[in-house]
C-alpha cells in the first residue's frame, strides 16, 4: 500500500509551527509542565506537547477521556484520535487558543468529516459534549461545506488549458485573496450566496488584470471589447504624454458576463462590489492598480486571519490536502426518455451543486416576482379604499419603518457594509407581501361577495405577520432553507450570526403564535412556491408548535389561562376529535380576528378523555351558556396534537415495537400533559415532555428502558438538536439535562397521574390522532387518476418555471413506452382523465388566483363553523354519516344511563 500523500510547500511547513502569537493566550502558564502530569499516559502527553496546550487544557481533556473510557463498552477508535477529540472539546469549553483545527486534524490523520463524526460518536453521555461545543462544531461544519462548495466553482473554466503552470499560480492568488476578503468583509463567512457574490467580484478583479493569453477565448473577447488598446505616442511628444490611466473600478461588461455564466443577479453582485469588495480593496491598497497582488503577501495576511479564527486552513483546498477531502459521491443519473426518442441536439441537465441550486432558486424567485411591484397594485388600492377605515397610509408607514429596521438588523448580522443587500432582499419581500395579500382578498371576495375588509386590513399584527412570512420565503431562498442553531461568542454569550428562522420574528418583535396563523393561508394563496419552500414553511410551523410558541412572553399562555377560567365547557381541542382527519375552514383572516366571535357549539370538559358513557353530566353540559371560543387556539392544538403523536410514534418505533400495548398509554399521558399541564411547556420543548412521558410509562409498567437509550434513539430522529436533552429548564435561570428535568420537575408534577397507569383501573385512553401526510398541496405533486393504478396527472408548468437548459424541442418531448399499443389506449386515458372528479386546487398559472378550499366569513359575527365548510361530495357524505352515527350512539348510551338511574331511584 503506497504511503499517504504529504503536502509540501510554504502552507504545509508553516502549518506545523503553532508558535504563533495567538496560539497561547494563557500569559501565566503558556507552557506545559510535564512534572504536573506524571499520572497521565506518556503518548497522551506527547500529543499535548506537539499541540502546545496548557496545563488546564491537558487536565480537562484527560478528565473527559476518563469519562468516555468509563461509559463505553469498547473504544470506538484509536486512543490517539479520541485524545485529540477530548483536547478539541477542552479547548472550546475553556475558551483558550492552543491550536488550530487543521493542526489537530494533521496530528491524528483525519479529515474534517471523520473528526466531526468521531465527536458525535464520543458523545455517549449527556454531558460529554456541551452545547457550546456543539454550537462551535455546527458553525465549523457549515463553514467547511460552504468553502468546499465555493472552491468547486473557482477558475476552472476561466484559464486556458495550455497555461497550466501560470494559471495555477494565479488561481492560488485568486483563491487566497477571496478567503482574505471573505474573512475581513463578512461577519457571516458561512453565507453561501453572499460569499459566492464576493467570489465573482474577486474573479472580475483577477481576469481584468491577467494576460489575455492565459484566458479562455470567451473572456479574451469580453476584455478586448471593454478595453481599447493604448495609442502609440511619438518620440517628440513622449515627454508630454500623460501617465497611463488606471483601469476603471469595475468592468461592468465582464462582471455581467460572469454573472450570466454563474446565474447570479448582476444587481446584487454590483452591490457587493461597490460596498464590501471596494472597501476591502481600499484596505489592501489595491484600488486602481493594474498589477496583481503578490501571492506571498496574500498568503501571509490570510495566515494571520487563519490563526486568529483557529479553524481549518482553506488554502489547502488548492493542494487536495487529505484533511479537507471527503469521499467522492457519484452524481445521480439524469432521468431521460428512451434513447430512440431523443433528438441529436438534446441538452442534458447538469448535476446540481450547492451553488448552482442556490442560484437557480434565487433566479426563479426573481422571475416569479417580475410582474409584482413594491407598491400596492391598483387592485389593492381599491380594496383599501373600500374599507370603512382606509388603511393605505398605515400600511405604507409600516412598510417603511419595518424596512429600515430589517436593513439595520441585516447589516448587524452580515456586516455593516451589507445594508444595501438587506434593502434588496426586503424589496423582494415587499413584492411578495403585496402579491399574497391581493390573492387572499380576491379569494375572500369571491366567496363572500364582500369588498369591505376593514377589520382585517387595519389589523397591524396581520400585516406584520404576512410581511414576515414573505421575508422568510426570501431569506430561506437565499439561505438554503436552514434553521437557526444557537451560537456563542468567545465570551459564551449568544451572538446573532444566523439569518435563519426564527430570526425574522426577533427582528419584528413578532410572537410565534401570531406568525403561525398566516402560514397555511400564505401557502394556499401563493401557487408559485416550490415544493422545498412549502416544506420549509411547514417546518417553521412545526418549530413554532414544538418550542418557539412556548416562550415565556408568548400570548399562548394567557389565552390558555383565559379559556380555563371561563369555565369547563371551553378547551383548546376535544380529544374525541383526534382520530378524525384534520379538517377546518379557518384562514388567516379568521385566526387574526379570533376569539372575538362566540362559539356556536360546546366542547367537552378539559378532562373528557373518557368516552361519552363515562360522562353522566353530558346533558347538563349542553345546557350551559356559550362561551367565546378561540379559533386560533383550537386550530393550534389540533395541529399540536398531531405533531406530538407523530414524534412519539417515530421514537416509539425505534425502541418499543415489542411492546405495542404501551403506545396508547404513553400517548394518553403525553396528551394529558399538553392539555392540562401546559405550564410545563413554558420555555421548554415538546420533545422533552415526549421523552419524559415515554420513560415514565416504562417505569410504571416495569419495562427496562433507560433514559440514555431514549436519548440515543432520539438523536437519530430528523429535526432534532442536542440542546433539547442537554439544556432543559429546571427552574428560573437553571438548566440541566433531561434526566434532571424528569426527576425534579416532570415526575413531581405528574406523579399522581403517572401512578394511576399502574393501578387496576387506569385512566381511559385518549384516541390516536389521525396523521395526514401533509396538510398542504404541493404544486408539482402528481395526482392519480381514479380507476387507474399507473396514470397520473400534474398541473401544467408555465414557461417561466422550465429549466433554463431546456430547448424548444426538448420541452415537447413525450415518452409513453417502447410498445404502448394502438391509439385506442390513448382514448381510454382521455376517458379516465375526463371522468375524474378531482380538481387541481393549486394552479401554476401566475395570472389566476388559487381556488379557495373553504368558505370564510370573517366579517360576520356568530357564524357556525360547521356551516362554512364545503368539502367534496364524497367527503361530506362520509362526514355526515359519521356525525349521525356518533350522535345516535351518544343518545342511546345516555338513554340507557337515564333508564338505569331511574331504576335505582325506584323504591
Amino acid at each position: 500500500m503506497p504511503p499517504k500523500k504529504r503536502n509540501s510547500g510554504a502552507a504545509q511547513n508553516k502549518e506545523m509551527k503553532p508558535n504563533i502569537k495567538n496560539a497561547s493566550p494563557d500569559k501565566e502558564n503558556p507552557d506545559l509542565s510535564i512534572e504536573k502530569h506524571q499520572e497521565k499516559d506518556a503518548d497522551f502527553m506527547t500529543l499535548c506537547q506537539s499541540l502546545q496546550v496548557t496545563d488546564a487544557v491537558c487536565d480537562r481533556a484527560w478528565t473527559i477521556w476518563k469519562a468516555v473510557q468509563a461509559s463505553v463498552d469498547k473504544v470506538l477508535d484509536t486512543q490517539k484520535r479520541l485524545w485529540a477529540a477530548c483536547l478539541f472539546v477542552a479547548v472550546i469549553d475553556l475558551e483558550v487558543a492552543s491550536f488550530t483545527f487543521t493542526q489537530i486534524l494533521k496530528a491524528v490523520d483525519l479529515n474534517v468529516k471523520q473528526f466531526l463524526g468521531l465527536l458525535k460518536k464520543m458523545d455517549v453521555n449527556l454531558d460529554t459534549i456541551s452545547t457550546k461545543v456543539n454550537s462551535a462544531v455546527t458553525r465549523l461544519e457549515k463553514k467547511y461545506d460552504v468553502s468546499r462548495a465555493l472552491y468547486q466553482r473557482t477558475c476552472s473554466t476561466i484559464y486556458a488549458e495550455d497555461s497550466e503552470a501560470k494559471g495555477k499560480e494565479i488561481l492560488r492568488s485568486c483563491w487566497t485573496m477571496f478567503l482574505l476578503a471573505k474573512g475581513r468583509a463578512l461577519q457571516m463567512e458561512d453565507d453561501l450566496v453572499i460569499s459566492f457574490h464576493l467570489m465573482v467580484c474577486v474573479l472580475e478583479f483577477f481576469i481584468r488584470r491577467c494576460p489575455p493569453s492565459l484566458l479562455q477565448p470567451h473572456y479574451q473577447s469580453v476584455i478586448s471589447t471593454a478595453q481599447s488598446p493604448p495609442t502609440r505616442t511619438s518620440r517628440r511628444n513622449q515627454s508630454k504624454a500623460k501617465p497611463r490611466q488606471a483601469p476603471p473600478e469595475v468592468d461592468v461588461q465582464l462582471l455581467e458576463s460572469l454573472c450570466k455564466e454563474n446565474d447570479c443577479s448582476v444587481e446584487e453582485v454590483k452591490s457587493v462590489y461597490q460596498t464590501s469588495f471596494s472597501a476591502f480593496l481600499d484596505s489592501m491598497s489595491l484600488s486602481g492598480t493594474r498589477d496583481l497582488p503578490q501571492a506571498t503577501d496574500l498568503s501571509k495576511q490570510y495566515e494571520e486571519l487563519y490563526f486568529k479564527s483557529r479553524d481549518f486552513d482553506s488554502r489547502l483546498f488548492l493542494d487536495n490536502d487529505e484533511t479537507l477531502l471527503t469521499p467522492k459521491v457519484e452524481p445521480m443519473p439524469v432521468e431521460r426518455t428512451p434513447r430512440k426518442n431523443l433528438p441529436e441536439d438534446v441538452v442534458l441537465i447538469p448535476p446540481q451543486t450547492p451553488v448552482r441550486a442556490a442560484m437557480n432558486s434565487i433566479a426563479q424567485l426573481r422571475v416569479d416576482l417580475t410582474t409584482s411591484g413594491d407598491q400596492p397594485s391598483a387592485n389593492l388600492a381599491v380594496y383599501f379604499k373600500n374599507c370603512t377605515v382606509d388603511p393605505t397610509e398605515e400600511v405604507l408607514q409600516r412598510v417603511e419603518s419595518l424596512g429600515l429596521l430589517f436593513s439595520q438588523r441585516f447589516g448587524q448580522a452580515v456586516g455593516p457594509r451589507c445594508v444595501g443587500l438587506g434593502k434588496q432582499r426586503f424589496t423582494l419581500g415587499i413584492r411578495l407581501y403585496y402579491r399574497v395579500m391581493e390573492s387572499m382578498l380576491k379569494s375572500e371576495e369571491k366567496r363572500l361577495s364582500v369588498q369591505n375588509f376593514s377589520k382585517l386590513l387595519n389589523d397591524s399584527t396581520f400585516h406584520t405577520s404576512l410581511l414576515a412570512c414573505a421575508l422568510e420565503v426570501v431569506m430561506a431562498t437565499y439561505g438554503g432553507s436552514t434553521f437557526k442553531s444557537a451560537g456563542y461568542s468567545n465570551g459564551g454569550v449568544p451572538v446573532e450570526t444566523d439569518l435563519c428562522f426564527p430570526w425574522i420574528l426577533d427582528v419584528f418583535q413578532l410572537t410565534a403564535f401570531d406568525f403561525y396563523k398566516v402560514i397555511e393561508s400564505f401557502i394556499k394563496a401563493e401557487p408559485s412556491l416550490s415544493k422545498d419552500m412549502v416544506k420549509h414553511l411547514e417546518r417553521c410551523e412545526h418549530l413554532i408548535m414544538e418550542t418557539i410558541a412556548w416562550r415565556e412572553d408568548s400570548p399562548l399562555f394567557e389565552l390558555l389561562k383565559r379559556t380555563r377560567e371561563e369555565g369547563p365547557v371551553e378547551q383548546a381541542e376535544p380529544p374525541a376529535t383526534l382520530n378524525q382527519p384534520l379538517q377546518h375552514n379557518h384562514t388567516a383572516a379568521d385566526l387574526y380576528l379570533s376569539p372575538v366571535r362566540p362559539s356556536s357549539r360546546t366542547l367537552p370538559a378539559p378532562e373528557s378523555t373518557a368516552p361519552p358513557s363515562s360522562q353522566p353530566s353530558a346533558l347538563a353540559t349542553h345546557q350551559t351558556p356559550r362561551h367565546p371560543k378561540s379559533n386560533s387556539l383550537s386550530l393550534f392544538y389540533k395541529k399540536l396534537y398531531r405533531l406530538a403523536y407523530m414524534r412519539l410514534k417515530m421514537l416509539y418505533t425505534q425502541l418499543l415495537t415489542s411492546h405495542p400495548e404501551l403506545e396508547p398509554i404513553m400517548w394518553t399521558l403525553f396528551q394529558h400533559t399538553l392539555q392540562n399541564e401546559y405550564e410545563l411547556m413554558r420555555d421548554r420543548h415538546l420533545d422533552q415532555l415526549m421523552m419524559s412521558a415515554m420513560y415514565a410509562i416504562c417505569k410504571v409498567k416495569n419495562v427496562d428502558l433507560r433514559f440514555k437509550t431514549i436519548v440515543t434513539a432520539y438523536k437519530n430522529m430528523p429535526n432534532t438538536n442536542q440542546e433539547t436533552f442537554k439544556h432543559v429548564l429546571i427552574r428560573e435561570g437553571q438548566y440541566d439535562s433531561i434526566i434532571v428535568f424528569y426527576n425534579l420537575v416532570f415526575m413531581q408534577k405528574l406523579k399522581t397521574n403517572i401512578l394511576q397507569y399502574a393501578s387496576p383501573r387506569p385512566p381511559t385512553l385518549s384516541p390516536i390522532p389521525h396523521i395526514p401526510r401533509s396538510p398542504y398541496k404541493f404544486p408539482n405533486s402528481p395526482l392519480r387518476v381514479p380507476g387507474s393504478n399507473n396514470v397520473y396527472i400534474s398541473p401544467m408548468k408555465s414557461p417561466t418555471r422550465m429549466s433554463p437548459v431546456m430547448t424548444p424541442r426538448t420541452r415537447i418531448l413525450v415518452s409513453i413506452g417502447e410498445s404502448f399499443g394502438t391509439s385506442d389506449k390513448f382514448q381510454k386515458i382521455n376517458a379516465m382523465v375526463n371522468s375524474s372528479d378531482r380538481s387541481l386546487k393549486r394552479s401554476l398559472d401566475m395570472s389566476s388566483a388559487p381556488k379557495p378550499l373553504k368558505r370564510l366569513r370573517f366579517d360576520v359575527e356568530g357564524q357556525d363553523e360547521a356551516d362554512e365548510s364545503k368539502p367534496a361530495e364524497d367527503s361530506r357524505l362520509i362526514q355526515k354519516l359519521a356525525e349521525i352515527g356518533s350522535t345516535r350512539t351518544r343518545m342511546q348510551e345516555q338513554k340507557m344511563k337515564d333508564d338505569a338511574e331511574s331504576e335505582k331511584d325506584k323504591p
